[in-house]
């Protein structure tokens, strides 16, 4: 892969797994550093919801699915891979929260800096949620046109839907209110949806449903000092790349309430790259592939095994 450019790619919420990062902890000293530091910015034991398993604690996926302890997971756990690879990429991009592990890879935001973030959004958006009967839906099959069209057709001043990852060319999900998203589904069905799935989430991410969150988290995003990226990062809510701090704080905030141009951010980027995911589960590696091509190169990293793996190759 040295001779290629190398896309690194960022999860976000979906990809948590009960486990994830303890091996990394025991076996690479520089993961089991930041960790360990996670939990002092926090100030409370965050590996122990990533390190314990279902066999361990029964309720080990729902604690750890939790928004407000989900987002610095994710983070945290992503960065401690990126610590033990100490990769240079050529280019990042990240999903949903996941575009924060992708500004601190570009150097464009600190460790310290973007866990303090993700913790707080993490709790806004949690806070949002329960504001009001919401949630998203998966949907499979079809484009993001007859999508948003479903959204509109049911929306009114009382309930809105509309579509909140555009993830692959035939899969999306939408976000809104109950009534909202119960009425799309039923459009989206009679248009041919191949499958439906009802997410298990807090709230209606990436939607106008959570706007309280925004300027709470404006004043977060005010705090921080974001230097100039040492390489292009693709953002969610643009779909382009972008290397101005002050035009990437703008946008991090939109992201809040933008929906996440996944494909688009995809197939946006230069021809003939590779692409590594580095955080838990394989969610990006089959939107890259879906995206660009079954023979797309995609490494997902994951563990201390992938990541020995990895440095060996």
């Amino acid at each position: 892969m040295a001779d290629n450019q190398l896309a690194t790619l960022f999860p976000g919420q979906g990809s948590q797994v009960p486990g994830m990062g303890k091996d990394l902890f025991h076996e690479v000293p520089r993961s089991r550093a930041i960790f360990e530091a996670a939990d002092e910015i926090l100030g409370f034991p965050l590996t122990e919801y990533c390190f314990r398993s279902i066999e361990e604690d029964p309720q080990a996926l729902e604690k750890l699915t939790d928004t407000a302890i989900c987002q610095p997971a994710l983070y945290t756990h992503s960065i401690a891979i990126l610590a033990a690879l100490d990769l240079a990429p050529d280019l990042v991009a990240g999903h949903s929260v996941g575009e924060y592990g992708a500004l601190h890879a570009c150097g464009a935001l600190s460790f310290e800096d973007g866990l303090r973030l993700v913790r707080r959004r993490g709790e806004l958006m949690a806070m949002a949620g329960r504001r009001r009967s919401a949630g998203m839906t998966a949907v499979i099959g079809l484009s993001g046109e007859v999508v948003d069209a479903a959204c509109r057709e049911v929306s009114s001043a009382e309930s809105i839907a509309v579509c909140a990852n555009y993830n692959a060319p035939q899969q999306m999900v939408i976000s809104g209110d109950t009534a909202a998203l119960r009425a799309a589904e039923e459009i989206l069905k009679e248009a041919g949806a191949k499958k439906l799935v009802q997410l298990p989430v807090s709230g209606a991410f990436h939607s106008p449903l959570v706007l309280s969150a925004r300027e709470v988290m404006a004043q977060e995003l005010a705090k921080v000092t974001l230097r100039p990226p040492v390489c292009p990062i693709y953002l969610n809510v643009t779909a382009q790349p972008a290397l101005d701090p002050e035009h990437i704080r703008a946008r991090m905030l939109e992201q809040l309430t933008s929906p996440v141009r996944w494909y688009q951010l995809l197939q946006n980027m230069p021809e003939n790259i590779s692409f590594i995911e580095v955080g838990p589960g394989r969610v990006l590696n089959g939107l890259v592939r879906k995206t660009l091509g079954r023979r797309t190169v995609v490494i997902s990293i994951a563990t201390a095994g992938a990541v020995a793996a990895f440095l060996s190759d």
